[in-house]
């Protein structure tokens, strides 16, 4: 499959790092392809610019977001939450039609500094307006309840652990849980919570998640819901 990345930070690399691993062909999507590439410090994380870890991935493809929308069939949202409407609007909306987006970011907001605000929470969501905004694309919003390294390699903690599914579409939410199946999710860890409208929910978990990660000093955790 060939699955297009919007977003060049530390969650899209990790992201793109695992697909290709598992065959997949990958482009991630950005919005100027010469100023990322011309970036020569680290960023906040203290990782290479993005062009040294470019060039160490060589099955890995750069292009413009509007490029990556047209020449992929699972499209990934890992940008700023709140920018993500404004970059969607900048593609060709043909070139979103009838695509799958996974939906991993959330609407947090640093304007006042450290923890963030949401947004967008109680009677919508960063889910919810995606898919109004762009009705041709069919969201799931997933994975955005943990950090991008559990995303992708849920074994890295013990024991079972729960993963949210958000979405219209019944059958681009078993694409996604085909993929996150072969991230090493395992199906009874998948919690479909029903249309899009859900992901008010999982987005609103952010607020104590960052609590843990400042209480705790790590982001090694995640949430396991228990049925009695």
């Amino acid at each position: 499959m060939k699955i297009g990345i919007f977003g060049t930070g530390i969650v899209g690399q990790t992201i793109a790092e695992k697909v290709a691993d598992l065959g997949h062909e990958v482009m991630i999507g950005t919005r100027n392809v010469e100023a990322l590439l011309a970036k020569s410090n680290p960023d906040s994380y203290g990782r290479p610019p993005f062009k040294e870890w470019l060039n160490a991935r060589s099955g890995i493809q750069v292009a413009t977001l509007d490029e990556t929308a047209a020449s992929c069939t699972l499209l990934i949202n890992a940008m700023h939450g709140m920018g993500t409407i404004q970059a969607l609007g900048s593609i060709d909306p043909s070139h979103l039609s009838g695509k799958i987006l996974l939906d991993i970011a959330n609407p947090l907001d640093f304007s006042q500094g450290f923890p963030p605000t949401l947004a967008i929470c109680n009677t919508d969501s960063l889910g919810e307006q995606i898919q109004r905004t762009f009705p041709e694309l069919k969201v799931v919003k997933s994975l955005n309840t943990m950090n991008a390294n559990l995303m992708v390699h849920p074994r890295a903690i013990d024991g079972d652990q729960t993963v949210f599914l958000s979405g219209n579409d019944s059958a681009a939410k078993e694409t996604v849980k085909s993929l996150l199946n072969s991230f090493g999710w395992k199906e009874r860890e998948m919690i479909d919570l029903g249309d899009i409208s859900t992901a008010r929910g999982t987005e609103q978990l952010l607020p104590i998640w960052v609590r843990i990660y400042a209480g705790k000093g790590t982001s090694l955790f995640n949430f396991r819901i228990v049925f009695g």
